[in-house]
């Protein structure tokens, strides 16, 4: 049975984080709660995002062609609201935040979202 995860890419995401890390090193991503940049997965250098107790590791993604997992957080208050969901990371035209490394790239990150079937969450809560 293939590996469960809450967190995929759609292959332009993962085409993308490719030449990310090519340019600037290792990755991270942070779901943005909200605020300013509304409610959009933040890619940052590996570490200059700083997580802590409040945040949940919700998958490390590999990535062909990435030397190391791109890890994927979120808050936990949102993790809350959002656990019951299955995150797809997707790229589309766009201006991204001034914050996301992208942004210069004139495309954003954005997810796409469902809800995890039974055997999913099983997988995940078991």
């Amino acid at each position: 049975m293939p590996e469960v995860s809450r967190v995929d890419l759609t292959p332009a995401a993962a085409d993308l984080i490719r030449r990310l890390r090519a340019a600037h090193g290792p990755l991270m991503f942070h779901q943005s709660g909200g605020c300013c940049d509304g409610s959009a997965p933040m890619c940052y250098l590996e570490g200059e995002f700083r997580t802590g107790s409040s945040d949940v590791l919700l998958a490390s993604l590999t990535v062909e062609g990435v030397g190391e997992p791109v890890t994927f957080w979120m808050s936990s208050s949102q993790f809350e609201r959002w656990r019951h969901t299955h995150l797809t990371v997707d790229v589309v035209p766009g201006r991204g935040s001034g914050f996301s490394l992208e942004a210069p790239e004139g495309v954003r990150f954005l997810i796409r979202s469902r809800l995890l079937t039974e055997a999913e969450r099983a997988a995940l809560d078991g």
